[in-house]
């Protein structure tokens, strides 16, 4: 299992008061592939920008494509366009994958014949691992799911520190993305809403 389909089965667990949007997720989750490619050394940070080190797969197909994705060539691509440009319908690519290897499960509706519910994360070791680094506060994991709000958290502040400055970068870019991401939306909102009152006076 990788840290970001830990995130997806964490969040898919998570009670929260509102649901994770699928385009902060993407962000969250193109940020703990990097996280995850800096600790297998397919990648390394040089200030903000991502370096491409050890071409040998991981192991898993979507981490193998994020590696393989990475700008080759100088400039580099820095963290936060990675973010944007990975993580777009990243959270569609991991459930689509993640239910097809069975780590995901559609929960059967009432007298439905079939499963069309929403997915849930099936009872199975990759599961009970994501759980587990949940319920230990493991730091990267924990400011991942802050990002999101998940567990009542908002901020880094509120999440276990972190010791590797590399890891650091990249969490920091996530948050910072998320709430771009959330004032953009916010700021459509009120247009919207300019719009229509435009159009019922």
């Amino acid at each position: 299992m990788t840290t970001p389909r830990d995130l997806l089965i964490v969040t898919l667990d998570a009670v929260t008061g509102r649901p994770v949007e699928s385009g902060d997720l993407s962000l969250a989750l193109a940020g703990a592939e990097v996280i995850d490619l800096l600790a297998a050394r397919a990648l390394t940070l040089d200030g903000e920008h991502i370096v491409p080190d050890n071409p040998w797969p991981t192991g898993d197909r979507l981490l193998d494509e994020a590696a393989s994705s990475s700008a080759r060539q100088v400039p580099y691509e820095s963290v936060d366009d990675w973010l944007w440009r990975r993580g777009r319908g990243l959270s569609t690519a991991y459930r689509a994958a993640m239910e097809e290897d069975g780590q995901l499960t559609r929960q059967r509706r009432r007298w439905a014949l079939f499963e069309t519910g929403r997915l849930v994360p099936a009872d199975s070791p990759a599961r009970r691992r994501a759980a587990d680094r949940w319920t230990s506060h493991e730091p990267v994991l924990a400011a991942l799911a802050a990002a999101l709000g998940i567990g009542g958290r908002r901020t880094m502040d509120d999440a276990p520190a972190v010791a590797d400055d590399a890891v650091v970068t990249v969490l920091i870019a996530v948050h910072n993305a998320v709430r771009e991401l959330e004032a953009v939306r916010q700021r459509r909102a009120i247009e919207q809403d300019a719009f229509d009152n435009v159009w019922r006076g």
